[in-house]
């Protein structure tokens, strides 16, 4: 039996109807869902190693689980952007890609990928831009504050999508970059106020939540902190 066949044979042994229920309250949703929590995938993860091929093969299995693995154990140095091409089209939950939007972070296609797919039509794809740029703005201490300027135009172009994983993952972007320092966050909240004039529901609510957050007394003050 195979290191593949192994995995897959642990990870069935794992399935949790009732999990998979709670899940799917939660919006998770996918093809093949064991219901395994991420905690026990991450253990899983750490013991088997970083392993580009194996990664490969989890993700073609099809299983919600198995490809969460997969973006655990994949090597970044090793990933192409022709996989990243086909991996995006199998996203299907929000799940999928806020965490293997962590892998695709630490590849050299990164800020290539946010711009690409921020401009296609598919959901999941255009989430998956926008949780890029959370990621990066929470992860990638050496980026200077001009290096966040390319996104604002994407984030203000994104403001009126209307599909729910797409405006969450749009607030969540002007947030994380308006939390990294006392510049970005005055940038943050000019581009939400400039959000808030467009006639959109959506844009409007994208606007509020983050200036509430980013004009809070308690962002402010970690801010302060950091001049």
């Amino acid at each position: 039996m195979t290191q593949y066949d192994e995995i897959i044979k642990q990870l069935l042994s794992q399935a949790n109807p009732e999990n998979v229920a709670g899940m799917k309250r939660f919006a998770i949703q996918g093809h093949q869902m064991l219901g395994i929590s991420i905690y026990t995938l991450r253990k899983m993860a750490k013991t088997i190693g970083p392993n580009h091929d194996l990664a490969l093969q989890l993700w073609e299995s099809g299983i919600h689980e198995a490809r969460l693995l997969a973006g655990f154990v994949d090597e970044p140095t090793k990933v192409t952007a022709e996989q990243l091409e086909h991996w995006v089209l199998d996203f299907d939950s929000w799940d999928i890609v806020d965490q293997i939007s962590a892998l695709i972070a630490k590849t050299p296609f990164v800020f290539d990928k946010i711009h690409q797919w921020a401009e296609r039509e598919e959901e999941f794809v255009k989430r998956t831009a926008f949780s890029l740029i959370a990621e990066v703005s929470f992860y990638h201490k050496h980026m200077t504050n001009a290096d966040y300027e390319q996104f604002f135009p994407l984030i203000i172009q994104a403001s009126t999508d209307n599909r729910n994983f797409v405006k969450k993952a749009v607030n969540w972007a002007l947030r994380n970059i308006g939390k990294r320092n006392y510049e970005l966050n005055k940038r943050a909240l000019e581009t939400a106020k400039q959000i808030e004039l467009i006639d959109s529901k959506t844009a409007r609510w994208i606007a509020a939540d983050a200036i509430r957050e980013l004009s809070s007394e308690s962002i402010q003050k970690r801010l302060a902190k950091r001049q």
